[in-house]
C-alpha cells in the first residue's frame, strides 16, 4: 500500500487480505467465479496456478508473464478472475511436497479446457512416464498410438497447460538431448535433477 493510499484508507494489509478472502468465497459460492489463482514459490521460480470449478486448468511459469496469461484465462474461460488460495490449496501443497522430494503423482482433478485433440491426448498420457524416468517423443508417439507423430508431440508438449503435473518435462529427444520446455531448459533440468535424485 503506498503511504498516499492508507492516508486515504487507513486499511492495514491484514484486513485487506481477509477482505480478499471474503470476496473470493462470496464469489465461489454464488458461481460467479470463473478462475481461481494463486502463486506458489519453488525451486524453479514461482509458479501460477490456476483452477476452474472443475479442477487444475493452468499452471505457469514466470517466464510467460503472468499477466499475459491471466488474460489469455480471461478470454478463454472468463473474465471473472480472482486471486484466491483456498480453491488452490491441495494444487499448491501437493507442488510443495513434489518439491520437497515427497510426492510422486499428483492427483487433484484437472481440468483439460484449454486443449484439444491429439495435443489433449499426448498429454493425458504423460503421467504413464513414470517419476524419475524419461521417454523420447517417438516413444511417447508410439504410445498414443501415432507413431509417426513426432513433431506433433512435440508440440503438444510444448502448448501443455498444465507443466509438472503432467510432466512433458520427462519427454527428451531420441538422442538424449532436452528438446524445448515451456519453462526453459534449465527448470527442465532441475526438474530431471530432482526426480533423478530421489
Amino acid at each position: 500500500m503506498t503511504d498516499d493510499t492508507a492516508t486515504l484508507f487507513p486499511v492495514s494489509d491484514a484486513d485487506l487480505s481477509r477482505l480478499r478472502h471474503r470476496l473470493a468465497a462470496a464469489a465461489e459460492q454464488s458461481g460467479e467465479l470463473d478462475v481461481s489463482y494463486d502463486l506458489t514459490t519453488t525451486p524453479i521460480g514461482t509458479l501460477l496456478v490456476a483452477a476452474t470449478a472443475h479442477g487444475v486448468v493452468r499452471v505457469a511459469f514466470e517466464s510467460e508473464d503472468f499477466d499475459t496469461v491471466l488474460d489469455s484465462l480471461a478470454a478463454r474461460i472468463g473474465p471473472n478472475i480472482l486471486r484466491a488460495p483456498e480453491p488452490l490449496a491441495a494444487a499448491t501443497t501437493q507442488l510443495r511436497e513434489y518439491f520437497a522430494g515427497q510426492r510422486r503423482t499428483f492427483d487433484v482433478p484437472l481440468d483439460y479446457r484449454l486443449s484439444s485433440g491429439f495435443r489433449q491426448s499426448v498429454q493425458q498420457h504423460l503421467p504413464e512416464i513414470g517419476y524419475g524416468r524419461t521417454a523420447t517423443y517417438k516413444a511417447v508417439a508410439e504410445l498414443v498410438g501415432r507413431p509417426t507423430a513426432v513433431r506433433a508431440v512435440g508440440t503438444a508438449c510444448a502448448t501443455n497447460p498444465l507443466p509438472i503435473l503432467l510432466p512433458c518435462h520427462r519427454v527428451l529427444r531420441s538422442d538424449g538431448g532436452l528438446g524445448g520446455y515451456l519453462g526453459g531448459l534449465d527448470a527442465k533440468t532441475a526438474l530431471l535433477d530432482l526426480e533423478s535424485a530421489a
